[in-house]
């Protein structure tokens, strides 16, 4: 007689590999988040729909038989193409489509980012580019925003932070400005300086220029006469045309120091450095959008360091 076989239940087959993986009835239950006895009874059900033994149980452990390992190596196989056809269509679905809403840091943005999204743009063509690039923070539910670009890590938990870098940080004047004055080699010679200030745009705080000298951490707190907010190209713009001293990012100022427009000094004090994080809400169910940009600018990050 021909054995006649119902719908396959995907949650009795999980059920059996979970317990085919621990060996243990108790463990699989444990890890599925379900009673010892339901997890029997499936196995159970399982064996009668199949009429084989799947497991030899004895009272100091289980085992999976002959049959039982056959059915848990297909069943594994079945199960994970089931889940490659699902994120195939998932993310043809999610990944080429729809609005992508990012906010990002003006230096940052325009060094960093904003060189990287015609490609990302190439890649994604279905997917349009919404980029805010301000030093502003950003509400993440009140505005829409999918992903932030931000320096340090965020203290709301209820958002997930991925580091981009750790970027390096260098004091830098024009040529012009150090003809007309001596070079510091000592940091309390920068009392004699024109020192420029930025203030943070998130508390207005000035930002202190930090040193590291032999394997010391030095914090630089100074009042400037001439102060910047929000736009930290200002102050490379004011130094470019021999306005004093400016601590910053060294990739802001590549370009600068490789054409001669701006010169480093106090060398020997380098070695510190601010992380910048990429930020975005946690989601059980991330986005494909923000999952493809998020992967793509790590990876470039990674090659920019």
């Amino acid at each position: 007689m021909t054995r006649s076989f119902g719908p396959v239940q995907l949650g009795s087959i999980e059920i059996f590999l979970k317990t085919a993986e621990a060996l243990s009835f108790a463990k699989a239950a444990n890890e599925l988040g379900l009673g010892a006895p339901a997890v029997s009874r499936s196995i159970a059900r399982l064996e009668e729909r199949l009429g084989v033994p799947l497991f030899a149980r004895s009272t100091r452990k289980v085992r999976l038989t002959d049959d039982g390992r056959l059915y848990f190596e297909q069943c594994k196989q079945a199960l994970q193409q089931i889940n490659n056809v699902e994120e195939t269509l998932s993310g043809h679905q999610r990944v080429t489509s729809g609005l992508l809403r990012m906010s990002v840091p003006t230096t940052y943005g325009h060094h960093r980012i904003i060189p990287h999204l015609p490609e990302f743009a190439a890649l994604y063509p279905e997917i349009k580019i919404e980029l805010n690039v301000s030093n502003r923070n950003i509400d993440f539910i009140e505005e829409g925003y999918d992903l932030a670009i931000r320096l340090g890590e965020p203290a709301d938990s209820r958002l997930i932070a991925r580091k981009l870098e750790d970027a390096t940080l260098g004091v830098y004047a024009s040529p012009t400005y150090l003809k007309k004055n001596k070079s510091p080699k000592i940091l309390t010679e920068l009392k004699d300086h024109s020192l420029i200030q930025f203030e943070l745009p998130s508390s207005g705080r000035p930002m202190p220029w930090i040193f590291r000298d032999q394997k010391k951490d030095i914090e630089f707190a100074f009042k400037a006469k001439v102060g910047f907010s929000d736009d930290v190209l200002a102050c490379i713009n004011y130094i470019k045309h021999g306005g004093g001293l400016f601590q910053t990012y060294d990739f802001i100022v590549a370009d600068d120091i490789r054409d001669g427009r701006l010169v480093e000094v106090l060398k020997h004090l380098r070695g510190r450095s601010r992380p910048f994080s990429i930020v975005y809400p946690q989601n059980r169910h991330l986005s494909q959008r923000v999952r493809a940009f998020v992967d793509f600018i790590l990876k470039k990050t990674a090659k920019s360091r």
